[in-house]
């Protein structure tokens, strides 16, 4: 079960997450607010925490608040909440035939499906030693151990079973908006697959009345009669309306089943998932990263717990909706969906469609709109045009050196890329600011994520003295306060991923006290607190075969949103910004700040 930390280790680390933020009289008054709470009404609310914790015992206590934190959150989900994965081309290029591809991720992902439904899919496990633990024989033995105790067997060979309850939301699962707060809708006995294609919606069903998959030639029968279709785009795409705020999607919903709707929408909510066929291909990786974050708007529904993204050139990737899960879950299913698609593909190029009538079997759904959602359509288009317009992504390649080169001079290789973004932002704007580093907490069960806290007063040392100080330093120096950052990261990380962060204790006890009707306290009424939760710089990282790039929007108007791959001999990072910051400059102060970092590490001398 997650643990609820201690509360008086949380306001340790929440002060040291402050330090760094905050001038000498700015982190006094925090300190004396913070120690205020602890002793009183932080204490109480603690006990009750804990209290309400051991009666929940088939949960954990951050499950309730953050589903409401992101179910009762207003703004669209699209920039703000939804991001991409996507996934590397097909080793073998005739297989990124855009239909063959659809065909052959489609069948995978059902295949995924069955075998996650039928009990068949392996476990998730974090394997710390995996020459111990990831073996035919551990794996024959534990079988047989009851699940009361095989976790324990598992802990042994230092193998952490991870936490799947997300899972069965992959599939036929859609985020409903309601006023006030949305609601998650899975139905797991439909059988057809929602297609998108210039803005229109098509379904077809891909399970039989038995249970069993449709044949592989004829799903690329009904895809290939889809991408075939010659029919206009729609004057208003439904779309664009998954893009809205919440509560005004939520009142346009409402006019739509009341204009006749209902079973359109039944269909859209229920399908098994959704794959969009977008009719251009790739130009780049920006261009790709564009598409993937957000599209046009008219050939996604963002609701859907997730997108399959596929264009004319074959490039693939997933859109997922972020309330129901977190990345852990979508990387599992997009690894096998990788894997077996690449591995035993369904069809070849050479396949053909079965001759099956798709006329029949496919439905293009036609939905009734009166004027009212015609003009709530045209201004959710503004709407998304505008915010998208205003969204910059960049990216570079760091070839310099990666992973390997790293661990070689016995750093931690997450550590350097978030240092390296801490000197970036202090060389660009003179500050250190509010930073998110994801970190998943499914080794508990109904874990979610904790968030690292990468600026410290380590980080905020060192990118001083190499932005500021650079001559009073020796190498000797410099390397020392690398390794500084790298330690205290690495407890950092490790603490955050046993669920001992400070983020998800203090927003439970500030949840617990406003759903019982208590004023909230001066502690959280501290500025320095708005602040600290105000994240300017919002990291994620993943490293998988599957994955070529990730990456999301900034998660504040004045922010950065950062993906990043660290390699095995190069990091990648993928940049989204609005106008009040601009994201191409602060990449090149990240690439500066990696090259000095390295060629203080090899021993070299660092340019100006």
């Amino acid at each position: 079960r997650l643990p609820v930390p201690k509360l008086e280790d949380t306001v340790v680390r929440y002060l040291n997450a402050q330090k760094p933020l905050l001038n000498d009289d700015q982190f006094r008054k925090t300190e004396e607010l913070a120690h205020a709470f602890e002793k009183g009404i932080g204490r109480e609310l603690h006990e009750q925490l804990v209290a309400q914790d051991n009666q929940n015992k088939h949960t954990s206590y951050i499950t309730g608040p953050w589903f409401d934190m992101y179910l009762k959150a207003r703004e669209p989900v699209v920039l703000n909440f939804n991001a991409f994965m996507s996934f590397n081309p097909d080793p073998k290029p005739e297989y990124n035939d855009q239909l063959t591809r659809a065909t052959n991720m489609t069948v995978s992902a059902i295949r995924f499906m069955k075998t996650f439904r039928a009990g068949y899919l392996e476990p998730e496990v974090f394997h710390l030693n995996p020459e111990k633990s990831d073996t035919e024989l551990f794996k024959k033995i534990i079988r047989f151990v009851p699940s009361s105790v095989s976790w324990f067997g598992a802990y042994m060979v230092n193998a952490y079973p991870l936490d799947m309850s997300q899972y069965f939301r992959l599939f036929n699962s859609t985020r409903v908006p309601k006023l006030e707060k949305d609601e998650l809708y899975t139905d797991e006995k439909a059988k057809h697959l929602l297609v998108l294609r210039n803005g229109n919606f098509y379904v077809f069903d891909v399970i039989d009345r038995d249970g069993n998959m449709l044949k592989p030639s004829e799903i690329q029968a009904h895809l290939k009669y889809i991408l075939s279709d010659n029919s206009p785009a729609p004057a208003f795409p439904l779309g664009y309306l998954s893009s809205e705020n919440r509560d005004t999607w939520a009142s346009l919903r409402k006019s739509l089943l009341d204009n006749g709707n209902e079973e359109a929408l039944q269909k859209v909510d229920s399908a098994v998932f959704c794959l969009s066929l977008d009719d251009f291909p790739i130009k780049d990786f920006v261009h790709l990263s564009h598409t993937m974050l957000h599209g046009d708007g008219a050939n996604r529904w963002y609701d859907k717990s997730f997108n399959l993204i596929i264009t004319k050139d074959g490039t693939a990737g997933i859109n997922f909706e972020h309330s129901w899960g977190d990345g852990v879950a979508v990387l599992r299913f997009q690894n096998e969906v990788f894997k077996d698609s690449t591995n035993s593909p369904a069809i070849s190029p050479q396949s053909q469609p079965a001759s099956v009538d798709s006329s029949k079997a496919v439905q293009k759904l036609d939905f009734k709109l009166n004027d009212a959602l015609k003009a709530g359509i045209t201004k959710a288009k503004q709407k998304f045009d505008a915010t998208v317009e205003s969204l910059s992504i960049n990216m570079i390649q760091f070839q310099k050196g990666g992973k390997e080169l790293l661990k070689q001079k016995k750093v931690s290789p997450d550590a350097v890329a978030q240092l390296a973004f801490q000197m970036a932002f202090l060389r660009q704007y003179n500050q250190t600011v509010a930073t998110y580093e994801s970190c998943s907490t499914a080794a508990f069960k109904h874990g979610r994520t904790e968030t690292i806290r990468p600026a410290s007063v380590h980080t905020k040392k060192c990118s001083e003295a190499f932005v500021k100080e650079l001559s009073k330093h020796s190498t000797e120096e410099l390397q020392k306060l690398i390794v500084e950052c790298s330690k205290y990261h690495g407890r950092l990380t490790r603490e955050a991923a046993m669920g001992q962060g400070f983020d998800r204790h203090l927003f439970g006890l500030r949840y617990l006290a406003l759903s019982k009707g208590l004023a909230l306290a001066d502690f959280y009424q501290d500025q320095a607190y708005a602040r600290v939760n105000h994240n300017i710089i919002s990291t994620s990282t993943l490293v998988s075969p599957a994955v070529q790039l990730g990456g999301f929007g900034p998660v504040v108007s004045d922010g950065f949103g950062l993906g990043y791959q660290v390699h095995d001999d190069w990091i990648g990072c993928n940049v989204s910004s609005y106008p009040s910051r601009n994201g191409e400059e602060f990449l090149r102060c990240i690439y500066k700040s990696l090259e000095d970092i390295f060629n203080v590490l090899t021993g070299k001398k660092i340019g100006t």
